[in-house]
C-alpha cells in the first residue's frame, strides 16, 4: 500500500463521529499553497487574474460577465470554508469536494449545481503512469467555481478559446463553460485510452515475437489494474452527465442541451473502449500463458528426445558392462569400435525415424 493511500485512510478514520458538513481534507498530502485563478469574460472582452489572497476576488462581476474561479490545492480547508461562505455553498459540498475519494456525483441545491469527477490524463514524466485528480465543480448563475487537487489539468483548450474567442464559449451562459469543462475531461479520458490502447498493441507484438518473461506478465498486470480504474470513473461520470439531462433546472440553458447529449455519447464511447480494452488485456494474459505452455511444452519434447535416444544407449552399455567371462565380443579386437557405431546407428535410426513422424 503506497504512503499517500495510507495517509488518505487516516484522514478518513478521523471523520468518524464528525457531523456530516464537517470539511476535513482526505487525500494525498501536498505542500503547494492553494493557488486561485479567476478568468471572467463575456462577448466582447476577457481577463485573467491570479489572486493571492480571496480577499482580492471582486464581490460581483460585471453584468453579463461569466466568471469562472478555478482553486488549485484542496488541503487548506479554512479557504474552503471561507468561498464557502462567500458563495453561500452548503458544508456538504465544500466536504465532497475536499474529500479525493468522492464517488463522481450531480446534486442539485437552491441556487447551484455541483459536479464531482475524476479527470484523468498520462504523466509527462512516466508515459506509463496515470495521473487520477479529484475535480470538484459548482455552478451558480454566471459563475463557476472549480476545485482541483494540484495544478495543472486538460482545460488549457478551454482556457485558450476563452481568450481566442473561438466557437461559441464567449456567447453562451456558464453551464456551456461546465459542458466545454466536463468535455475537455473526456478527451482526456480518449487520450488516456488511445495510450493504453498503443501499449496493447505494442505489447501484444512482443509476445509474440520474443520469449514470455515475468516483465511481461507484470506489464499485463498494471494494464489491467489502470482499465479497472478507468472504468470505475467512467461508468459515474456517464451516469452523471444523465443527470444533468434528466434532473432540469434554471441554471441549464435548454440550448446546452444538445451539447450534453452529444457529451452522454461521448461518455458511452469511452465505456465501450474501456470494455474494449479489458477483453484485450484478458486476451493478452491467455496470450501469455499461452506461449509460456508452449514453450514448456518444446522444451519438454527436447529433453523427452534426448532421454529416449539414451534409453537403448543405456541398455548396450549396461548389457556390455556386466561382469561375464564368456563374452567373446570383449576379446575381439574390433569389438570397441563395433559397439561404438552400433550405439551411433542406433541414434542416427531413432532421429530419422522421429523426423519422418514430425515429432522434431
Amino acid at each position: 500500500m503506497s504512503n499517500g493511500l495510507k495517509s488518505s485512510l487516516r484522514k478518513r478514520d478521523q471523520k468518524r463521529g464528525l457531523p456530516p458538513g464537517t470539511v476535513l481534507y482526505v487525500g494525498k498530502e501536498r505542500d503547494q499553497k492553494p493557488r486561485m485563478q479567476l478568468l471572467a469574460y463575456d462577448a466582447d472582452s476577457v481577463s485573467e487574474t491570479e489572486l493571492p489572497s480571496l480577499d482580492a476576488l471582486p464581490a460581483e462581476g460585471r453584468p453579463g460577465e461569466i466568471r469562472w474561479l478555478n482553486v488549485d490545492g484542496l488541503s487548506d480547508v479554512a479557504l474552503l470554508e471561507n468561498l464557502g461562505r462567500r458563495f453561500d455553498v452548503h458544508a456538504l459540498t465544500l466536504e465532497d469536494v475536499a474529500n479525493t475519494q468522492q464517488r463522481p456525483k450531480y446534486d442539485l441545491f437552491d441556487h447551484y449545481a455541483f459536479v464531482t469527477f475524476k479527470m484523468l490524463r498520462m504523466d509527462p514524466d512516466n508515459p506509463k503512469a496515470i495521473i487520477a485528480e479529484h475535480v470538484g465543480l459548482v455552478l451558480e448563475k454566471d459563475l463557476v467555481l472549480t476545485f482541483q487537487e494540484a495544478p495543472g489539468d486538460v482545460f488549457d483548450f478551454v482556457r485558450e478559446r476563452i481568450r481566442s474567442g473561438q466557437g461559441r464559449i464567449r456567447g453562451l451562459k456558464a453551464d456551456y463553460l461546465v459542458f466545454a469543462l466536463l468535455d475537455a475531461v473526456i478527451d482526456g479520458y480518449f487520450s488516456v485510452l488511445e495510450s493504453l490502447g498503443e501499449r496493447i498493441s505494442d505489447l501484444d507484438a512482443e509476445l509474440l515475437g520474443r520469449k514470455p518473461s515475468p516483465k511481461y506478465l507484470r506489464e499485463i498486470h498494471g494494464l489491467k489494474q489502470q482499465i479497472i480504474f478507468i472504468r470505475r470513473c467512467a461508468w459515474p461520470l456517464r451516469e452523471l452527465v444523465n443527470s444533468i439531462q434528466k434532473m432540469r433546472t434554471e441554471l441549464f440553458d435548454e440550448k446546452t442541451d444538445v451539447y450534453f447529449r452529444d457529451l452522454y455519447d461521448h461518455c458511452v464511447q469511452v465505456i465501450d473502449n474501456v470494455e474494449t480494452y479489458r477483453d484485450l488485456v484478458a486476451s493478452l494474459t491467455d496470450l501469455y500463458v499461452s506461449i509460456a505452455g508452449n514453450r514448456m511444452n518444446e522444451i519438454m519434447k527436447v529433453l523427452t528426445i534426448i532421454a529416449t535416444l539414451f534409453i537403448p544407449l543405456t541398455f548396450v552399455a549396461g548389457v556390455y558392462g556386466m561382469n561375464f567371462q564368456d563374452m567373446p565380443e570383449l576379446r575381439l579386437p574390433w569389438a570397441y569400435p563395433a559397439v561404438l557405431l552400433l550405439m551411433l546407428a542406433m541414434v542416427a535410426g531413432m532421429l530419422y525415424f522421429f523426423r519422418r513422424k514430425g515429432w522434431i
